[in-house]
């Protein structure tokens, strides 16, 4: 019965996602605010997932927890720069969502891009990242994750960038937050 709501729930914001117009949200944190904007009409199922999220108020005392930076990258053949967060308990997670690949949606990892964290190509539930500089090796093709997909870029951060790079200097061991830093909410603004 879960099952059937959240897909009657999730199949209602897609519909309205592929007619809306760009969605604009305010995630609040212990650190700042930052202003995001979204696309549905380029990448809905991605949209349709994070909405549903946010208008459930899922993500409502989740975290960022974990940093990329060049120090804690230094090790490895491809770097990248995120702070990703989002993570919901496991027994409110929706089901994983189809991967809109880069080369479809033409949304690129840009600095300040938001995109969906996932292990295999269908597996994004409700962890999201945002991109501290241009981070191409994220798009299809990019060799950061073996299956050569890429990630899925749904938005753009348009306020709030100086907090972002001041959650990416917080202390961290191999990559983790030594304390998360706090997401209050996440919320539609008109």
């Amino acid at each position: 019965m879960k099952k059937l709501l959240t897909l009657l729930l999730l199949s209602t914001v897609l519909l309205a996602c592929r007619t809306q117009k760009n969605i604009h949200c305010v995630i609040e944190t212990d650190m700042g605010n930052i202003g995001i904007e979204l696309y549905p009409k380029k990448a809905p199922i991605t949209v349709g997932n994070f909405m549903t999220y946010v208008d459930k108020q899922l993500y409502n005392n989740s975290s960022f927890f974990r940093v990329c930076t060049p120090q804690n990258e230094a090790d490895r053949n491809i770097k990248i720069e995120v702070i990703q967060g989002g993570n919901v308990p496991e027994n409110q997670q929706l089901d994983s969502i189809a991967l809109e690949t880069t080369n479809k949606t033409k949304l690129l990892h840009k600095n300040g891009t938001l995109s969906m964290a996932r292990g295999g190509p269908q597996s994004a539930t409700s962890e999201f990242f945002i991109c501290i500089n241009n981070q191409p090796e994220l798009n299809f093709g990019g060799k950061r994750n073996p299956d050569g997909q890429g990630f899925a870029a749904f938005g753009q951060v348009i306020s709030g960038m100086e907090v972002v790079k001041k959650i990416q200097s917080q202390k961290e061991d191999k990559q983790y937050l030594l304390q998360p830093i706090v997401i209050k909410t996440i919320r539609r603004v008109k």
